[in-house]
């Protein structure tokens, strides 16, 4: 058998970050309003341990928020308990990647918070997850160059794979152009003057399933054009070096297991818009251009 084509591979990315069908998930809701989705199986073990969720059977099938809960405080700290106990308790994978880090739970990302999770158990409920990804880039002479990263090999998800110059998820009360120069400076020490000039890109967003957790995600993209004689330095220890690679490399190295998923698909949104594939010649390209766009 021939091996897989650069389009095929890069198709087969975006496909498997596509993966969540929802016919076997229940909508998750707070008040009233669907915030998330949740595996039949998870929705009923939540529903048979605490009181705080409830499984809704009429007029149809969903689980619930308990209504006693009227304050995002209250919310927060009830679910916080029952993910505390199912950490404890070892019963989910992703619960063993628990950052004390929380996330804002709402409808939409311009609603005001419903209540706040820990990171790593907003896939148990599959709520809406928000990011920052800033695609550092120069031109020199007739080639286009990207900044890349490498993961350090401490770091709980994706240890050692290939990053964007700066990116990270929006944490509970912050902003998207908050989290984009908090993450410039702790990243890669980028002066907030150089980070300040970044231009926002659009959203790439996706929706997958791994093991019981949901993960419908979005990324607020930015396109940063630095000068030259800039360098990136490590910063908080989340990365372990830097590399200056021309475009064509960065293209090549997406459709690898090097790259991190979700930043491939980053960069080959960033492909796409600034016409590095074409329409014409790409196979796939419109396959690329709807997974790059999900709903959530």
């Amino acid at each position: 058998m021939a091996a897989a084509t650069w389009s095929e591979r890069v198709l087969k990315l975006v496909v498997d970050l596509n993966n969540l069908h929802r016919g076997g998930c229940l909508p998750f809701c707070v008040q009233g309003q669907r915030v998330g989705w949740v595996l039949q199986p998870v929705a009923q073990l939540l529903s048979q341990t605490s009181d705080v969720f409830t499984l809704r059977r009429d007029p149809s099938a969903q689980l619930e928020l308990s209504d006693r809960l009227r304050c995002p405080q209250d919310r927060t700290r009830a679910v916080q308990e029952v993910m505390e106990s199912l950490r404890a308790q070892d019963v989910f994978p992703c619960l063993r990647e628990w950052r004390d880090e929380l996330y804002d739970v709402k409808g939409l990302f311009s609603d005001p918070p419903l209540l706040r999770m820990e990171r790593a158990a907003t896939p148990l409920l599959g709520v809406s997850r928000y990011g920052v990804h800033v695609n550092g880039f120069l031109h020199k002479e007739t080639e286009t160059y990207m900044w890349i990263a490498r993961r350090s090999l401490t770091k709980p998800t994706y240890p050692g794979k290939l990053d964007h110059l700066a990116a990270g998820g929006i944490s509970a009360g912050s902003g998207v152009w908050e989290t984009l120069l908090k993450e410039c400076t702790e990243e890669a020490c980028i002066p907030e003057s150089l980070a300040a000039t970044a231009k926002p890109a659009g959203t790439v967003s996706y929706a997958y399933k791994l093991d019981a957790g949901l993960y419908p995600e979005c990324q607020f993209v930015y396109d940063l054009e630095v000068p030259e004689s800039f360098q990136p330095v490590v910063g908080d220890g989340e990365v372990q070096e830097f590399y200056l690679w021309p475009l064509d490399k960065v293209r090549a190295a997406i459709a690898t297991e090097e790259f991190k998923p979700n930043c491939a698909l980053v960069v080959l949104d960033f492909l796409l818009r600034r016409g590095h594939i074409q329409p014409d010649t790409e196979k796939y390209y419109t396959q690329f251009v709807e997974n790059l766009h999900g709903p959530l």
